[in-house]
């Protein structure tokens, strides 16, 4: 069973999906993590600590998906983008994470330490790219497709163009130079 530090925080990350900073009450977190809210407070003594906290988690799934990206046997690059598409997440939880500091980054109190938090992921996949794909650009162009991936998984929006996340691969490796390696998404 999960700790009742991470009950919070789940349950917090899924209001703030759900119903935005203004559902993300203490009263309402507590609630959905079935902690009392003096327990909640023991854990984060004010909703801002409770932020950070969300970030503090956004980071370190952030460095354990970057880990994985870099270990994948089809690359960082085939591994960024299949976690990207609709339907997919990172096995470590991140993509939840980072939706529910998304929903925070225009807040006005919390906004700037919610983008930072963000920067901080996207810092982490782009160095795991750079492993692949030394062009520093090239490498941010394979990040930005990833972006436009999981836009779409936020939305719910089809991929459009009759174009597989496959193809997009087979195409990505023939210009960095890497052969395909069966990548199935």
């Amino acid at each position: 069973m999960a700790s009742a530090r991470d009950r919070v925080l789940d349950a917090y990350e899924t209001l703030l999906i759900e119903q935005g900073s203004a559902g993300a009450t203490l009263d309402a977190v507590a609630a959905a993590a079935e902690v009392s809210k003096g327990g909640l407070l023991y854990h984060f003594a004010s909703k801002d600590a409770l932020a950070q906290g969300l970030f503090e988690r956004l980071r370190e799934r952030s460095k354990a998906d970057a880990a994985l990206m870099r270990e994948s046997p089809d690359g960082p690059v085939a591994y960024y983008l299949l976690t990207s598409v609709p339907g997919a997440a990172s096995p470590v939880g991140l993509s939840r994470t980072y939706l529910a500091t998304l929903r925070l980054a225009d807040a006005s109190t919390i906004g700037a330490a919610a983008r930072e938090a963000v920067a901080a992921v996207d810092a982490d996949g782009l160095a795991a790219l750079a492993e692949e794909v030394p062009d520093p650009v090239l490498a941010w162009l394979v990040q930005l497709v990833g972006d436009g991936l999981y836009l779409r998984t936020l939305t719910g929006a089809p991929l459009t163009g009759g174009i597989a996340v496959d193809d997009l691969l087979d195409r990505l490796r023939q210009i960095i130079g890497r052969p395909g390696t069966g990548a199935t998404g």
